[in-house]
This record gives C-alpha cells, sequence and structure tokens, in this order.
C-alpha cells in the first residue's frame, strides 16, 4: 500500500510580464483514518508518509497510550482515496479506549479529537518545570536554520509544515512533515518515542505558528522547551506557562522572543531596559 506523498499539477505562470506553461510538485492531502480494535476512531487530512510515527503520536497526544510499548501492531490499509491505520493495542489499552468511546461526542478532523466539552478542549497539560535543560541563543538559532534546512517536503513543493527535535550538543535528530502542523508534530512525537528517545531529552521546535494544541502535544511528548519561527496565541502563552514550558517565537535568524520561563536560556548579551 503507497500513495505518493507529491503528485505534479500542471500550471500556468504569469511572472515578469510572461506566461509560460510548467508542472508543480504538490503536496497529497488525504482522509487518514486512526481504527483500533476495528472501529474508527477520527479521521485526519493529512500527508500520506510516515504513517506509523504519526499512528504512534496521535495515539499519545490524545492520551490512548502512554507508551508505545502499549501499541502491539499498526496496519497500514489503503480504502480509495485514503488510507486506514489500522492499530492493536495492549487488551487492557483496548478495553479502556471502548470505554472511553461509549461516552465520547463525534471525533473530528482536528487538533482537538473526540472531545464533548469546553473544558476537554482546554484540558490540563503535564507539568514540564522540573526539567533541566539550558540553551544558549546559538542553540535556538542552529536548532531553527537546522529545521528549515531538513525539510525535503517542503523544500520540493513550498506547501508543507515541520517539526523537528533538537538535542543541544547533538543537533536535529528527527524531523517530520506534513500540510497540517498538528499532523507533524504527532508524527515527530511517534517518532522520537519510537527511536527509544525522550521527550524531556530535548526542545520541539516547529516552522508554524504556535497554538494551544501545539503547547498541549509538546508538553505530552514531555519537551520543557517549544521554538517556532511564528508567534503564539495568548492560550498558548497561558497553557505554556502553567506548564512550565520555555515557549520562544518569532526565531529567525540569531533573533528570537521568549515569552514563558526565560531561565533555560543563557542570555551572553547585555539585557535592553529602556
Amino acid at each position: 500500500m503507497r500513495i505518493a506523498p507529491t503528485a505534479a499539477a500542471p500550471q500556468t505562470i504569469f511572472r515578469d510580464g510572461l506566461v509560460r506553461e510548467a508542472v508543480r510538485s504538490v503536496p497529497e492531502e488525504v482522509p487518514i483514518a486512526f481504527s483500533y480494535g476495528g472501529s474508527s476512531h477520527a479521521v485526519m487530512m493529512g500527508t500520506p508518509a510516515d504513517l506509523e510515527d504519526f499512528a504512534t503520536g496521535f495515539s499519545l497526544t490524545e492520551g490512548i497510550i502512554a507508551s508505545p510499548a502499549e501499541i502491539e501492531a499498526i496496519e497500514l490499509l489503503q480504502e480509495g482515496d485514503g488510507i486506514d491505520v489500522q492499530v492493536t493495542l495492549a487488551e487492557d489499552k483496548e478495553d479502556a479506549l471502548r470505554a472511553r468511546r461509549r461516552h465520547m461526542a463525534g471525533p473530528v478532523g482536528c487538533g482537538l479529537c473526540g472531545i464533548e466539552s469546553i473544558e476537554q478542549a482546554i484540558r490540563p497539560v503535564p507539568d514540564v518545570s522540573a526539567v533541566e535543560m539550558l540553551l544558549s541563543p546559538a542553540d535556538i538559532a542552529t536548532a531553527s536554520s537546522a529545521l528549515n534546512e531538513a525539510q525535503p517536503l517542503h523544500a520540493e513543493t513550498r506547501a508543507v509544515h515541520g517539526a523537528g527535535f533538537f538535542i543541544p550538543g547533538e543537533g536535529l535528530i528527527a524531523v517530520r512533515e506534513d500540510v497540517g502542523r498538528h499532523n507533524a508534530l504527532d508524527k515527530l512525537s511517534g517518532a522520537v518515542l519510537r527511536s527509544g528517545r525522550q521527550g524531556r531529552d530535548g526542545v520541539v521546535v516547529v516552522t508554524s505558528r504556535i497554538s494551544v494544541e501545539m503547547v498541549q502535544k509538546a508538553a505530552i511528548l514531555g519537551s520543557p522547551v517549544l521554538i517556532a519561527i511564528s508567534a503564539p496565541t495568548a492560550l498558548a502563552i497561558r497553557t505554556a506557562n502553567a506548564a512550565g514550558m520555555t515557549l520562544v517565537a518569532l526565531s529567525r535568524g540569531e533573533d528570537f522572543e521568549v515569552f514563558t520561563h526565560p531561565n533555560r536560556i543563557r542570555f551572553e548579551a547585555e539585557t535592553d531596559v529602556s
């Protein structure tokens, strides 16, 4: 089973006053269903790549599993124009999910799946305040630039988000891409855990803006620092602050802005108090 992550799209280009015909590579976007015990749980629109990582990360961030060891098998089945990701859980997890499903509203294909109340949307996140990590401004610049250079699908299409896992002293150890920013982060979480690493070992860096779901997913992975090239929402800032997470945004070149818990960053310049 394989659906290519990109497709060739004929186009007409108007540039510098001239018209020409060309073909452009664009990312695929297909329905990806997550099924547990043979029953569909949620359907996401996403890029058909790294789906085992996606299933693992999605299962983690949705609270279905606590570790990859609780997944016994993942099978990918093509269903028409989409993909059914069949996940087999350990028996106790299957039982817990069946009980949970009886109380769920219909799942939706977004960053908040299977919720039925405002309280569930603004869910508490793990506290990462005790996770020790010290970064230099150079580490932040390196993490951001390394992610930009390690996205083959974005380089080809200019139309996907990226998420990377950066460990100070080691560099970028994993990168995942998707048309959906939540999906890219779920894929990254799965890749990190399946490699035997822990979220507390490194920093999550993303190419998108920081919404509350991105903070929630990074905290569930266990990372104490989230870096992005765009700005955060107010709720993302409040959530990161409550979780003890260092939130770095607008990371461009050597410049960045810190919104929460700057104690994890070793500033080497004098503070401007003007």
